[in-house]
């Protein structure tokens, strides 16, 4: 396992092409609109979001996940990334998750595009959006200027962090 979780980190276990992130990342914002109440709103108010359709993370130990998505900006994507962490700790087995995350402001945006790697905690903080179920998100009870989601073929994930995660620009062109 520690071979794959070298591939993971490096990135070549999971290389895509840049239509297929992008037909990945519609499907991705097809099922938040339909889980999430109100995220179609949410994303239209944001100055720009980052979609990871999947991010996938194994471990024995020592654990790694890794994703790529793109930056959509007024509803076009802009560029691709990749998102990669490492984690110390009990953990068994593989899992996969979907990360939504949008800048609310121009400036918190701006900040993440003229980086070159950003690292949650480090560059700047993700605010994890726990809503329950029924409930609706807008920019009246979010106010926080980078806002993240996370979640699976169950619904939203509660109790994660992306504290340590980084986001590196890809060349897909």
């Amino acid at each position: 396992l520690g071979a794959i979780t070298t591939l993971l980190l490096s990135g070549t276990a999971f290389a895509a092409s840049a239509a297929k992130i992008d037909t990945e990342v519609a499907k991705t914002l097809e099922v938040f609109q339909e889980e999430v109440k109100g995220a179609d709103v949410f994303l239209s108010k944001a100055a720009g979001y980052l979609v990871f359709p999947k991010v996938y993370k194994v471990g024995i130990g020592v654990g790694a996940e890794s994703g790529e998505g793109a930056l959509r900006v007024g509803g076009t994507t802009v560029a691709y990334y990749r998102t990669t962490s490492g984690s110390i700790g009990l953990q068994l087995g593989a899992q996969a998750k979907s990360i939504v995350i949008a800048f609310m402001t121009r400036e918190a945006l701006a900040k993440f595009r003229n980086s070159d790697g950003w690292k949650v905690g480090v560059d700047g903080s993700v605010a994890l959006i726990d809503i329950g179920v029924g409930k609706t998100i807008d920019t009246q009870n979010v106010k926080d200027p980078v806002v993240g989601f996370v979640f699976g073929a169950k619904g939203l994930m509660y109790n994660l962090t992306l504290e340590g995660t980084k986001f590196t620009k890809l060349d897909k062109s």
